[in-house]
């Protein structure tokens, strides 16, 4: 299973948000390329990266921190956060990003996102972020009506190589993941699955490889590595 580290990137910093709160936030790194170059050291290939200042504005902001992220032989990144139009998606790739993360645009616009799928093959990721199952969107702050799992049945037609599912009430609480959700959404769709939200402990990370069966192929972990609540080292050992 893949273990995922994550940079969520706001006014410039490597921080963490509770429960994706803007005003409850842990600065970890002032430097987030002094953040990659850390996981680079502890074995990480894959970065998740979050422009979180994007997906309140709608528009990405940290492209020159996620240039120089990417500039790092080694690492691939995963970028999302405010990639709601085409220009911005092309922007993200020509900064090196290896796949984008489609939110709230994957909910707005079917339409949007079968074209991103069509033009870039195998590269868009959906994020459904959900609140007691109910996708939520622009940057948390509004939950919807829908199904987190009706969204992912939609855009694993409409062409999504993979969906990250991220459980809101779990984000940055360290009070471990939400596995019955998290395998409600595996089961309904063939495409992959990465966890994500509430990771506390190597236990954790454990009791999600039995999910490997059902789709899961990889899970982000925030908090519990910036807090060393154990070494990335560890998680991979956890993670088989």
């Amino acid at each position: 299973m893949l273990i995922i580290p994550a940079i969520d990137l706001k006014d410039g910093r490597c921080v963490r948000l509770f429960q994706g709160e803007m005003d409850r936030e842990t600065v970890y790194f002032e430097d987030p390329v002094g953040a990659a170059n850390h996981w680079l050291s502890e074995g990480a290939s894959f970065l998740h990266i979050v422009d979180l200042n994007g997906a309140m504005e709608g528009r990405p902001v940290h492209t020159k921190e996620v240039a120089a992220i990417c500039r790092h032989a080694g690492l691939s990144v995963e970028l999302g956060g405010g990639l709601r139009s085409l220009e911005a998606v092309e922007a993200a790739f020509n900064l090196g990003v290896a796949r984008v993360v489609i939110g709230t645009a994957a909910y707005d616009n079917a339409e949007f996102l079968r074209m991103l799928c069509k033009k870039f093959p195998g590269k868009i990721v959906v994020g459904i972020d959900a609140r007691q199952g109910k996708v939520a969107v622009k940057g948390w702050k509004e939950t919807t009506a829908m199904d987190a799992v009706a969204l992912a049945r939609r855009c694993e037609q409409d062409g999504a190589a993979r969906i990250i599912y991220t459980d809101i009430s779990r984000d940055g609480t360290r009070d471990g993941v939400n596995l019955a959700e998290t395998l409600k959404i595996a089961q309904a769709v063939k495409i992959p699955i990465i966890a994500s939200g509430g990771v506390a402990t190597l236990d954790d990370i454990r009791k999600l490889r039995p999910l490997e069966k059902d789709g899961v192929e990889g899970v982000i972990v925030g908090k519990a590595l910036y807090a060393v609540a154990f070494s990335f080292r560890d998680a991979l050992m956890a993670a088989g």
